[in-house]
Formats: C-alpha cells, structure tokens, sequence
C-alpha cells in the first residue's frame, strides 16, 4: 500500500520508467505475480457480471443475453418496504463497530508496547492473537452457550444484575452481542499493524522524552500517538471503505426469528433475494448499489483526510 503526502507529492523527483525497474528488479515482480492474477482473476474478472443488474437474467442466454432492462431493480430494491429496515439495520451495525472496535485495536497495541518483559509480552500476545482463528460457526456455538437463558454462564452472571432473558433473541442486545464478540475476537490481530508502527519509532525520541522528564503517560501522547496517527488514518479510511460490508457468516448466523428485524443486513437480504428465490439480477443490483456506497465513502474520507492532514491513500 502507497500513502501519498503532499510533500512527497511535490517533492518532484523523477520516477523511473516502469519496464527498466522490472527488469532490474524482476525477483520482486515475480514474487508479486502470484498475488497480481489473484487479484485478477478473483477481483477483476467477476466484474463482468455487473451488467447483470442492468439486464433480466436468462438461463438460457447467459449474462449478456437477457433483456436490458436499465436501473428497473435498483429502483425496484429503493422502493422496497425492506430498503429503509436494511439500510438503517446496516449502518447501526457498521457505525457501531467502528466507533467500538476501531480505537481498542489502538489501545491494545499501546499497552503492549510498555511491557519490556519479552516473555510475558509474546504471552499476552498469543492470548489476544489466539480467538482470530476461531471459526466464526465455532464463536455463534460459543455464544449460544454462553447466552443461553437460565444456564448461560454469561447469563447467569447477567442475571445478578437484573438482565435476564434471550440476548440472542433480544432485539436490543444484538447489536451489543455482535459489535462485543467481534471486538473480542479481532483485537488482537488488528493490533499487530499498530505494533508494527511503534516498533518503527525512532528510539531517540523516547530518549529524548525522559531526558525532558516525560512520563510514560506524556510519552504514549507525544511521541507513541504521534507517529501512529499516519496508520491510524490510513486504516480508518479502509474501514470506511468497507461501512457496508457486514460480515455475512456471522449475522447469518446469529439471526433468528425474533430478532430478524434489527439482524437482516444487505448481505444476507442479498443471498436470500438471489440463492434462496433465484432473483439473480436484482440481488446483483443490490450488491452493486453496496459495491457504490462503500467506494463513495472510501473517496469521501480519502479526499477529506488528504485535506486535514498530509496523509491519504491516493
């Protein structure tokens, strides 16, 4: 990933000509290859059926041979009674799980980063790393035993304070459930890019903090935040460009009749239109129309940061 600065942008200096650096530097290109067709062949090429949204699918024609049929089911998808349920269901889970889960990755890392003790670090470490790898089938299992009612160990313990009943069938627990068990499962590796960036800060600036009498508190805000702010930027901005991309296994999942209301998101309202009722062109409408707002967000936070600061993607 590039981070363009307005220094660097203005900085003049002349690039070399693209095929001379391949051919000098061929090992790197070809160590990239591999990750070039994938995108290519997995992100690109699959492009091809967007015309679907804008075309009647027929078996028997294949994707180019149906009807065009222009903007019929995005219009169709906007006046749906589901649309303003799905939308405001999508952003609350969204928002909330970036407005929660984005800084604790942050403070995570910066807590790490003040234990000089390299055993016991590497052993917090696998702790928070270790619940990534569980199976997003495994987690809801987990949860389902947890929260169960009356025999849950999370319940019961709810329960001293007065909160009984079905979180999982809760319409106002969901969210919380969701937002909390992802935050649990994901903190410890979305803090391994921020521990990254402190690992690359110049020791001179931490010498120079206690020479001026600096706490760690006082050196964590001038000196740690400081230089984890370009990173902090950069992945705020690719969570913005992914607002609407809730992750589907999970709230698939996690959803059930009681709580359908507040659980049912674009994705799965996308593969219930298109693999459960076989309406192939307007659930490819709709995954276009998320496609759209995620890449006018990702455009919209980019240009304001490039604004506000000297960091942006592009």
């Amino acid at each position: 990933m590039k981070i363009v600065s307005r220094k660097k942008a203005s900085s003049g200096r002349v690039r070399e000509p693209l095929v001379r650096n391949m051919r000098k530097k061929y090992q790197l290109w070809l160590m990239l290859l591999p990750a070039v067709v994938s995108i290519a062949v997995f992100h690109y090429g699959p492009m091809y059926g967007i015309q679907l949204a804008f075309r009647e699918f027929d078996f028997t024609k294949g994707l180019t041979g149906g009807e065009f049929v222009g903007m019929k089911y995005f219009l169709k998808f906007f006046r749906s009674f589901q649309f303003a349920d799905i939308i405001r269901n999508t952003f609350a889970i969204s928002f909330t799980s970036l407005l929660l889960g984005f800084p604790v990755p942050i403070i995570l890392a910066l807590m790490m980063n003040q234990i000089r003790n390299k055993g016991m670090r590497k052993t917090i470490q696998t702790i928070f790393y270790a619940p990534h790898f569980i199976s997003t089938v495994v987690l809801v299992g987990f949860l389902n035993v947890l929260l169960a009612p009356n025999t849950g160990i999370i319940s019961s313990m709810l329960g001293l304070f007065g909160i009984t009943g079905n979180l999982l069938g809760d319409k106002t627990a969901f969210v919380p459930v969701y937002v909390l068990s992802d935050i649990w499962q994901h903190v410890g590796w979305n803090s391994i890019i921020y521990l990254a960036a402190l690992s690359s800060v110049d020791t001179q600036l931490y010498d120079a903090a206690r020479v001026d009498g600096a706490g760690k508190w006082q050196t964590i805000w001038h000196v740690d935040i400081p230089c984890l702010t370009p990173t902090m930027i950069i992945m705020l901005i690719l969570s913005m460009g992914n607002i609407l991309s809730v992750g589907f296994e999970k709230i698939f999942l996690m959803q059930n009749s009681t709580n359908l209301s507040v659980a049912e998101v674009i994705s799965t309202y996308v593969y219930k239109i298109g693999i459960r009722s076989n309406q192939y062109s307007y659930s490819a409408a709709i995954g276009l129309f998320n496609t759209l707002v995620n890449f006018a967000m990702l455009m919209l936070v980019n240009r304001i940061s490039r604004k506000v600061s000297e960091t942006s993607l592009f």
